[in-house]
């Protein structure tokens, strides 16, 4: 049973510094409806909202020297955090909260984005296959600015197609497939001792996918749900957010 989720938000969300220098990219709000009216809520509640329906009940954010709002609006919520004092990568942001997971199986999440879906899905697959590692994944139209999987083929599951992962990509200058990976993912323990495993050259950031890349070579198994028509709604640039305000309203103003 997974309910445990890691949030990474120790970024400097440098592509929306006009705001994010005084809010955290967490506490951008999208809209929601909310007993019969639309609301504005932040992205952070819905990322919550998202992972509690799939199961997740303890929450750990790892936060940076500018988290402080961000923690003023959770203090209240049972939330624990874990301080990355300098951005060093996704990775690194992960490998910090090795203490919450405690050897258990937990979610790991982007804090500039949400799913519409594929939450229990990850989950349920993860549960049902026991693997080291969920992605979930969907076409993207410049591979080279995401992280990409080689995947080959394994059925449906759910109605979707899924895969087994042969390898992984952190924005390759020659793709091997343009499945670009969500941030959202499930892991087992073994990411930590993968991270830990990487060489990362003087002055680069150790990056999510080298982890999960270092678990295939070892042998161990990733699989990949694909999605279809779930969406990321993405807070981390202006026109990604402007698409996001203007797609989670539609979704709202069709209930």
């Amino acid at each position: 049973m997974i309910s445990k989720a890691v949030i990474t938000a120790a970024g400097k969300g440098s592509r929306m510094k006009y705001i994010t220098s005084v809010l955290p990219k967490a506490l951008l709000p999208l809209f929601k409806a909310e007993d019969g009216k639309i609301v504005m809520r932040p992205v952070i509640d819905l990322i919550m909202e998202s992972l509690s329906q799939a199961g997740v009940s303890k929450f750990c954010l790892v936060v940076g020297k500018h988290g402080k709002l961000l923690m003023d609006y959770l203090f209240e919520r049972g939330v624990t955090f874990v301080f990355q004092p300098e951005p060093k990568g996704f990775g690194d942001a992960v490998l910090r909260a090795e203490d919450f997971a405690n050897n258990d199986p937990f979610f790991v999440h982007a804090d500039d984005g949400v799913l519409t879906g594929g939450y229990v899905e990850a989950k349920s697959l993860f549960e049902e296959v026991k693997p080291d590692a969920v992605l979930l994944i969907r076409e993207v139209s410049n591979p080279k600015r995401y992280g990409i999987v080689a995947v080959k083929e394994k059925g449906e599951y759910m109605g979707h197609k899924y895969y087994k992962v042969i390898e992984a990509q952190e924005k390759p200058e020659n793709p091997k497939s343009n499945l670009g990976i969500s941030a959202v993912y499930v892991f087992s323990p073994k990411i930590f001792d993968a991270l830990k495993k990487v060489k990362v050259e003087e002055g680069k950031e150790l990056e999510l996918t080298y982890g999960i890349q270092k678990i295939i070579e070892d042998g161990g198994e990733v699989f990949a749900i694909k999605l279809e028509k779930e969406k990321w709604l993405n807070v981390g640039d202006p026109q990604s957010y402007y698409d996001a305000l203007n797609y989670s309203y539609g979704l709202t103003s069709s209930k």
